[in-house]
């Protein structure tokens, strides 16, 4: 078979990924002079590498990021609490590997969207999907989403992803509909799935921002016995982020 006919078969097939590195791996298997099986090996392997990253470009997309960040760029030079163990063993996913939820907690600035995005990344590059949502925007879907008759459709949504990520919880008084809805969306999502959690206040002190106190102790319960609570303290990476600028402009 002539080349150009392998790469028509290739394209009709869509076998992109071994299309795409196929005069590559010709040049390297004439210049080494590899077996047959090593050059049919590496041709399957560009496939499978090029349908994977593709896969996981899919799984970003609909993770719906507002930033895309990993923690392997997460800045320690800020003085927070958070350390380096800790930052690995959110990033081992082993947590989402064993469906448990995970709560950061903090103030504003000290890293808590930035590692919850950053994790969303984690996953996506590993196989699990994701999806990222303010509280807020959150909230605008429910209600959209029960003025149009979609909820169910809605909190099915919502149960899919591996990782769901809801930022910034207590940024604003939950209603008692709007609590049972969050704690139907733990029911939903406790057989495998985890639910990652940002937020300025501790978990006792939920109830604050939860109308129905027994809606809100259901969710707190849910979380304390099952969740990876981590608290983050320490001064905001904005601060930081200002001193870094205006030493550089001091040195220009």
């Amino acid at each position: 078979m002539s080349t150009a006919v392998a790469r028509n078969l290739m394209a009709e097939m869509q076998l992109t990924g071994m299309l795409a590195a196929f005069e590559r791996i010709i040049a390297d298997a004439t210049r080494d002079q590899i077996a047959y099986t090593e050059f049919l090996d590496a041709l399957l392997q560009a496939e499978l590498d090029a349908r994977a990253e593709r896969a996981a470009a899919r799984r970003l997309s609909a993770a719906k990021l507002p930033v895309r960040v990993s923690l392997d760029d997460f800045d320690y030079t800020a003085k927070r609490s958070i350390t380096k163990t800790q930052v690995r063993e959110l990033q081992s996913l082993t947590w989402l590997k064993d469906g448990r939820p995970l709560v950061l907690v903090g103030q504003t600035g000290v890293g808590k969207s930035y590692i919850a995005q950053a994790i969303a990344m984690q996953a996506c590059q590993h196989g699990k999907s994701a999806l990222y949502l303010s509280v807020t925007t959150w909230l605008e879907n429910l209600a959209l989403a029960r003025a149009t008759g979609t909820y169910l459709r809605y909190r099915d949504r919502l149960a899919k992803p591996d990782v769901l990520i809801l930022d910034d919880i207590g940024m604003r008084k939950l209603t008692a509909t709007e609590a049972q809805d969050l704690c139907e969306i733990l029911e939903d999502r406790s057989f495998g799935k985890s639910t990652l959690f940002t937020t300025q206040l501790p978990l006792d002190h939920w109830a604050e921002v939860i109308a129905d106190p027994v809606i809100a102790d259901a969710i707190r319960d849910r979380l304390q016995h099952a969740a990876l609570v981590i608290t983050i303290t320490g001064e905001s990476y904005r601060g930081v982020k200002a001193r870094k600028l205006a030493a550089r402009s001091k040195a220009e």
